[in-house]
């Protein structure tokens, strides 16, 4: 086998089926002995490695061959990985490959951190365990594959050439929401990541010098209440991750037992006092009597959650009214702020997934909890609404049928 430096295209594949190109991938790595190794390692059948010695010659194989997955080394003189990451980022033809990085280095440069920073998919360190390094190829090869195959069949469907524009409009445009979703994601997560590590760094300085007084009773009372709020916000973010994935395959768990919502509105808004206090509103509490039915307590917390933080991060600092009324075979929960208010065009869109307010004029969030919170509603055989009008706040409207818990809770009334 030739060295990447004297044939950019050096790659031993068995012949593809007829009519089947091989999937592409690529090797960058500036030591001729590191690319055989790892080609040894990944090469498959219908399967094309393809090896380069440098960043320069690796973007010239970029501009010319549409690659499934890329493997970089970390340390190559010249332009090294990072640098090429960031420029096949930076192309519409090449930011969609999936980059994993490889390094020699030792972890504490804390390399794998810029490498998802620069838009890795993994991190492996060197000497590479071959059988983890094939799995991870084998799964983007299959994804590749049938992200392949989609596009093969629906190119075959188009019968003009105004359809297969629109075609390949619509992927691009899934593209661009694919990187829109994890930019929000490493957004999202940076900003308890940070606050935790340099809590980390504070806390290491002090044991460095011995300041033991700084580990106090209410000083350690004060770092774990900030740790808990950093660490609870990365959990929700996951939760709500985990419960697109569970809606989407039709797997959401719902297990109904008896409820009663006055007290569940009750522990609700003192629980986030502190929070509507922070910005500046206060909860104004609307329920006059028990309402008890046969709900998923959980699940029915994680929807009005929802909707109390999104009243307060959009009510312009105003009281914020939960009401609670309820008939024989429903209750009905009408969360009211005095915000901004919602224009039709967005209320048609802000139960879709990843669409986001701009409260404050900055998106917040991921743009799930109103999508979840409508799936939980129906999942209930109840509806989520909102009305609302420009300029006079907004209401949005939980409805739920009261079920098996109904009876015995008039009679308990």
């Amino acid at each position: 086998m030739n060295d990447a430096s004297t044939n950019l295209s050096d790659h031993l594949p068995a012949q593809p089926p007829p009519g089947r190109e091989p999937t592409k991938l690529l090797i960058v790595d500036d030591l001729a002995e590191n690319l055989r190794a790892l080609n040894a390692v990944i090469r498959a059948d219908n399967r094309a490695v393809y090896q380069a010695g440098s960043g320069e010659e690796a973007l010239a194989l970029l501009l010319e061959h549409d690659f499934a997955l890329a493997i970089l080394d970390v340390q190559m003189p010249g332009m090294d990985g990072f640098e090429l990451a960031e420029l096949m980022r930076g192309t519409d033809r090449t930011r969609h490959i999936p980059i994993v990085f490889v390094s020699a280095a030792g972890k504490e440069l804390n390399y794998a951190f810029k490498g998802y920073e620069a838009g890795a998919v993994d991190f492996l360190y060197k000497p590479l365990d071959p059988d983890a390094v094939r799995s991870k190829v084998n799964v983007f090869v299959d994804l590749h594959c049938q992200r392949m195959e989609i596009r093969r069949r629906v190119e075959e469907q188009q019968g003009t050439m105004n359809e297969l524009r629109t075609t390949q409009e619509e992927l691009r445009y899934a593209l661009r929401m694919r990187d829109e979703f994890m930019s929000m994601v490493a957004h999202e997560l940076r900003t308890p990541l940070n606050t935790l590590f340099l809590e980390a760094q504070m806390r290491k300085m002090q044991l460095d010098r011995g300041n033991m007084e700084a580990f106090g009773r209410d000083a350690l009372e004060k770092m774990v209440a900030r740790d808990d709020r950093q660490i609870q916000s990365m959990i929700r973010l996951i939760d709500d991750m985990l419960d697109v994935s569970r809606i989407r395959s039709g797997v959401l768990s719902i297990r109904p037992a008896r409820t009663e919502l006055q007290a569940m509105l009750r522990r609700l808004t003192s629980d986030l006092a502190r929070q509507a206090q922070d910005a500046g509103a206060a909860f104004v509490l609307m329920a006059p009597a028990e309402v008890h039915g046969w709900w998923d307590e959980f699940r029915i917390e994680q929807v009005i959650v929802n909707l109390l933080t999104n009243a307060l991060r959009y009510g312009g600092g105003k009281p914020v009214q939960i009401r609670l009324e309820a008939t024989d075979t429903e209750a009905r929960i009408d969360v009211i702020d005095s915000g901004p208010g919602i224009d039709d065009m967005l209320q048609a869109r802000i139960f879709m997934p990843y669409e986001r307010g701009t409260g404050n004029g900055v998106p917040s969030g991921l743009g799930l909890g109103l999508y979840i919170s409508r799936q939980l509603a129906e999942a209930h055989q109840g509806a989520l609404t909102v009305t609302s009008k420009p300029g006079e706040g907004a209401v949005f409207t939980l409805v739920l049928p009261r079920g098996q818990a109904a009876a015995p809770a008039a009679a308990a009334d």
